[in-house]
């Protein structure tokens, strides 16, 4: 019942940019937190970034000051804008949605997004 479809990926040289975007359909719950995830080959999937309802937001060390989560409540969409993007950020980036109802906990992900940072 809930989709996200996420968008942005590309191919930059490093010390680009990119903005990712994930767009949530269907009921969404007012109280929910969103995020995103990137796993690189080889390697563990890893929390890059997340943003709560109310705006409250936590990064990775290793982007810190890099990248900035945001989202649109109105329009149920999430956003990462990279920035000085280096070639270790190459991975694929899924946008991530929880959400809580009572004691259920709702768990929905993106198709994923690919970064290629080239050096």
């Amino acid at each position: 019942q809930v989709q996200l479809v996420e968008s942005g990926g590309d191919l930059v040289q490093a010390g680009g940019s990119l903005r990712l975007s994930c767009a949530a359909s269907g009921n969404i719950f007012t109280q929910n937190v969103m995020a995103w995830y990137r796993q690189a080959p080889g390697q563990q999937r890893e929390l890059v970034a997340s943003i709560t309802s109310s705006s409250n937001t936590n990064y990775a060390d290793s982007v810190k000051g890099r990248f900035t989560i945001s989202r649109d409540n109105a329009e149920n969409t999430v956003y990462l804008q990279m920035n000085s993007l280096k070639p270790e950020d190459t991975a694929v980036y899924y946008c991530n949605a929880k959400m809580q109802f009572r004691v259920r906990l709702y768990d929905y992900w993106g198709q994923g997004t690919q970064v290629t940072v080239s050096s």
